[in-house]
């Protein structure tokens, strides 16, 4: 069972750049992979980026070449840096921690952008 916390997310402008973080505590041990997803009011949760306990990471083709995820072991830690942002780009991420024996969400930061 994991605790996961984001933050990083606000207004930015088109263009602009945002890093979310994501901290994890408690039994998150056997971490199989991280990744960060988004929800609009309304609708479905949509994957974004994941990476695995060895390090791949993947994207959704909408974000590929301005979205870069990474995570420090370490520290318990996973980032979203996310550059170029566009307007569609604006809704509330998730991040997500999946286990041997559980899968565990954070409540969310708003990311929104406009000019």
């Amino acid at each position: 069972q994991a605790q996961l916390v984001e933050s990083g997310g606000g207004l930015v402008q088109p263009g602009g750049s945002l890093r979310l973080s994501c901290a994890a505590s408690g039994g998150i041990d056997s971490i199989i992979a991280m990744g960060w997803y988004r929800q609009a009011p309304g609708k479905q949760r949509e994957w974004v980026a994941v990476i695995t306990g060895g390090g791949a990471a993947n994207y959704i083709d909408s974000v590929k070449g301005r979205f870069t995820i990474s995570r420090d072991n370490a520290k318990k830690m996973v980032y979203l840096q996310m550059n170029s942002l566009k307007p569609e780009d604006t809704t509330v991420y998730y991040c997500n921690v999946a286990g041997a024996t559980y899968n565990s969400w954070g409540q969310g930061t708003q990311v929104t952008v406009s000019s």
